[in-house]
């Protein structure tokens, strides 16, 4: 990305059970720009897609969001990295699992912080959302730090869906299955409400809401 430049990339992978799929995106960002980024993953017997950032320049930014569902014996493997090279810099990153039967899926996350980085404000998350005993995440959200003016954060969440919420809606005349759709369909929304397309959007919407049992 160039000075001042502005790039919204949304990349979206339906493939077959069947399928291996393998893809790196590299970001380099001058002065002022701006990338944001929706990965969504809802394919594959195996998909491991990397994300690597740069911000090379003052007052770049960087947004890193992603959304992936496994299940059956899926593997989805996602690494990312930012680099914040220079000051006043600011990335922001949230990827979400949802993972079912033997589904396995994997978040390495990185940030760096270079010792000019002054001023770097970096924000990362990985929540999964585990809808079987067999399901497995392996999370590792990571920073290193060499500058001493900065605000960054990182964590890690894993849980079930929540109880109380599908007896709620189960006391209100939801079956079970569709009441554990629909608390998973909003745990995704966070993200694909992101996509500032709306036909897009829309497929996306209805792509995960076609994999949910109802």
């Amino acid at each position: 990305l160039g000075q001042n430049a502005v790039v919204d990339h949304y990349r979206v992978q339906q493939e077959t059970q069947e399928t291996y799929h393998i893809a790196t995106t590299q970001v380099l960002l001058a002065k002022a720009s701006n990338f944001s980024s929706q990965n969504i993953v809802l394919g594959g017997a195996l998909a491991r897609n990397e994300a690597n950032a740069y911000l090379g320049g003052e007052g770049a930014e960087c947004t890193l969001n992603g959304l992936y569902r496994a299940t059956d014996r899926q593997l989805i493997d996602n690494h990312t990295s930012i680099d914040h090279a220079l000051p006043h810099c600011n990335s922001h990153e949230v990827y979400k699992g949802i993972l079912d039967g033997r589904g396995r899926g994997v978040f390495n996350g990185k940030i760096f912080v270079h010792p000019d980085a002054q001023k770097t404000d970096a924000k990362q998350t990985n929540k999964t959302l585990l809808l079987s005993k067999e399901a497995q995440i392996h999370t590792k959200p990571q920073l290193e730090i060499f500058a001493d003016d900065v605000r960054c954060t990182h964590g890690a969440t894993v849980g079930q869906l929540s109880a109380e919420a599908l007896f709620y809606l189960q006391s209100r005349g939801i079956g079970k299955e569709e009441a554990q759709s629909l608390l998973t369909y909003a745990f995704a929304c966070e993200i694909i409400d992101k996509i500032r397309v709306p036909d897009l959007r829309d497929r996306v919407h209805l792509a995960l809401f076609d994999q949910l049992p109802t």
